[in-house]
């Protein structure tokens, strides 16, 4: 990796992660304000400690999750607490009491596998690290209940005012991820730069990561939607875009393999075929329509919607086509390679804006020139 894209790819992931540092530290520190000067607690460890728990839990049914894991950590330390005043801490019957009280009570309730594992994870702490406090209070409980309660305070005041704007942004850095992996895969191939390839295919590999957080800003827009009475309609623009996710996913893993197959190309002697490095950059077109076709779902217009899924349908179609031509002159194998992953990226892209199965595979084999299954 280049030292440019290295210093890039950091300050992208500080400008995509900014709010959630400050809220995070903000709850954290308000939380032990609360517990310290306003509560006078002694070393409110559990307060802070719950708020940054909650906040770092998937922006994905975030406020469901959130509730559960205060409550999660809420029982776990109460539980503890009870235990280890009765046994004495530091002791092998107190740890196993505590974990089976702790998970017998989270079945009993039929909690889920994240209040489990932090009730669990919150009880051991107070039973091994901290002393019982022998106070009548249960200053822990509290302090638990305080970090996690302003954690979700912190968490609604920081949801934008349109619960798609994160939606439409991380979408588009997923699209330019990928689109920006193809030109720069394009590049390299026509320079016949081999580092460049790599560099590239280094970047291809990173793209997953924008995958899962698209995924997570797909729960996080349904959530806030379904919270948003006066825009819950628009949770089937949500939908549409989950369902081309499957989708898209492919399409990075696609060009993931087409990179690698240019890497191997540019160790050659013979140089590359200029129709090559054409289709890969109609393919990086291809991606950006696609990427203004589901924003332009997001946003409700119709009419942009058809105008960049038609540019996207004929542009990836035109790269398909400028490869086929590459198929009956003996081509190396890296040249089958990346016609191949040009084949199955523009089936992606197809589906992903709507096309069924068969009429995607269909139009794409015709433009490559085969018979029809």
């Amino acid at each position: 990796m280049g030292r440019g894209h290295g210093w890039r790819t950091v300050a992208g992931r500080l400008r995509a992660r900014w709010r959630p540092i400050v809220e995070a530290s903000a709850a954290a520190t308000i939380a032990w304000v609360v517990a310290t000067r306003v509560l006078g607690h002694p070393q409110p460890f559990f307060a802070p400690a719950s708020a940054l728990i909650v906040l770092a839990q998937a922006r994905g049914q975030r406020m469901l999750r959130a509730v559960e894991v205060v409550l999660g950590v809420a029982g776990g330390v109460l539980v503890a607490d009870v235990v280890a005043q009765a046994l004495g801490p530091h002791t092998t019957l107190t740890i196993l009491t505590v974990i089976v009280s702790t998970l017998t009570i989270a079945a009993a309730i039929g909690a889920s596998n994240v209040f489990l594992v932090q009730a669990s994870v919150s009880a051991l702490y107070v039973a091994v690290v901290t002393p019982p406090t022998h106070s009548v209070i249960p200053f822990r409980f509290v302090d638990a209940l305080v970090g996690g309660g302003i954690a979700l305070v912190a968490s609604q005041l920081g949801r934008p005012r349109n619960p798609l704007a994160p939606l439409i942004q991380q979408s588009r850095h997923l699209f330019d991820e990928v689109a920006g992996v193809l030109e720069e895969t394009a590049g390299a191939l026509q320079r016949r730069d081999q580092d460049a390839a790599l560099a590239a295919l280094d970047r291809a590999r990173h793209a997953d990561e924008a995958v899962d957080e698209l995924r997570s800003a797909v729960s996080a827009a349904r959530e806030a939607l379904l919270f948003d009475v006066r825009r819950r309609q628009r949770l089937s623009r949500v939908t549409t875009i989950e369902s081309a996710i499957s989708q898209v996913d492919y399409a990075v893993r696609t060009t993931r393999v087409l990179s690698r197959a240019v890497v191997n190309l540019t160790r050659l002697p013979a140089p590359p075929p200029p129709e090559l490095v054409t289709a890969i950059r109609l393919l990086a077109s291809a991606v950006r329509e696609v990427e203004r076709a589901l924003a332009a779902e997001l946003a409700g217009d119709a009419d942009a919607v058809g105008r960049h899924a038609a540019r996207a349908e004929e542009t990836v179609l035109q790269a398909v086509r400028t490869g086929a031509h590459l198929l009956p002159d003996g081509q190396s194998l890296p040249v089958l390679v990346i016609v191949g992953q040009l084949r199955n990226a523009a089936i992606d892209l197809l589906r992903a804006i709507g096309a069924d199965d068969m009429g995607s595979l269909s139009r794409v084999d015709s433009a490559l020139g085969l018979p029809p299954a």
